[in-house]
């Protein structure tokens, strides 16, 4: 498909642009069709591996699908154990492992051609001006997964400490409560509480966003003719197979934030 483009410019601006859908006049409230459909498909890709599992769970000798499974759920109960002290069955846990799986399907659709997906995208409706197929490189999935941990964070922060406790902690922690340093306790509250979802939802979005563009530019090699061909076959493998590790890890990464933020929402400075 790169030759239908005049310059590598073009080329990567076209596997960067969203199929995105205005809402209203203006262009300040617009939906991501392809992020949104990605992510819903493979959220339901989730919720059919949980039940696939589940459907051949047996109570005698496990099958290697089940043992598979029962190693990275006790992985992750191991990990949530070392982090959160209440019982980790009753919601972390869960959570954490369905946070772990939907990211990492979300992440591991940069593996996927960016010119072969181009062929069945570009007819589908708006698809012809772009459809990016990776969500978590789209910081308005990152984000608004960061929110949905932040929500949590704070609705778990008022269940333990009531909403008076939750208050007081915002103006007389982490300083004392002096009436003086309300104010100071106060702003360093707000700016800890702004920075958690930022870095959280950032540092997702940055790698798979970075890693999606170095995919793009390897292909590029292949338009030089044979050497180049063979070079971006080269140069993509390896960068295929480096990206594994990437894409696991900032899985990794962000079900344990997860984890941690729930956690400091249970304690009190």
């Amino acid at each position: 498909m790169a030759a239908q483009y005049q310059n590598p410019s073009e080329y990567i601006a076209h596997h960067l642009t969203f199929a995105a859908k205005p809402i209203g006049e203006g262009g300040f409230w617009t939906l991501n069709i392809d992020t949104l459909v990605v992510s819903v498909l493979l959220g339901f890709v989730g919720l059919g591996f949980f039940w696939w599992i589940a459907r051949g769970a047996t109570s005698g000798v496990p099958t290697k699908r089940q043992a598979f499974v029962e190693i990275v759920f006790d992985f992750i109960t191991d990990q949530v154990k070392g982090i959160f002290h209440g019982n980790p069955h009753a919601f972390v846990a869960p959570m954490a492992f369905t946070v772990f799986v939907w990211v990492i399907l979300m992440n591991s659709m940069d593996f996927l051609p960016a010119d072969y997906v181009g062929l069945i995208t570009h007819h589908l409706p708006g698809g012809e001006h772009g459809f990016r197929i990776v969500p978590t490189a789209d910081v308005n999935t990152t984000f608004a997964l960061a929110l949905t941990v932040w929500a949590l964070m704070i609705g778990f922060a008022i269940k333990v400490k009531g909403v008076g406790g939750f208050i007081h902690e915002l103006f007389c922690a982490p300083f004392g409560s002096n009436p003086f340093l309300w104010p100071l306790n106060f702003l360093f509250n707000i700016v800890e509480y702004v920075s958690k979802p930022l870095s959280h939802s950032l540092r997702l979005f940055g790698n798979m966003y970075a890693g999606e563009i170095i995919f793009l530019l390897l292909w590029l090699m292949a338009s030089v003719g044979l050497v180049g061909a063979l070079a971006a076959w080269v140069l993509g493998l390896g960068w295929a197979i480096f990206h594994i590790l990437i894409v696991a890890l900032q899985a990794y990464i962000f079900m344990m934030l997860t984890i941690v933020y729930i956690q400091m929402a249970h304690e009190g400075h």
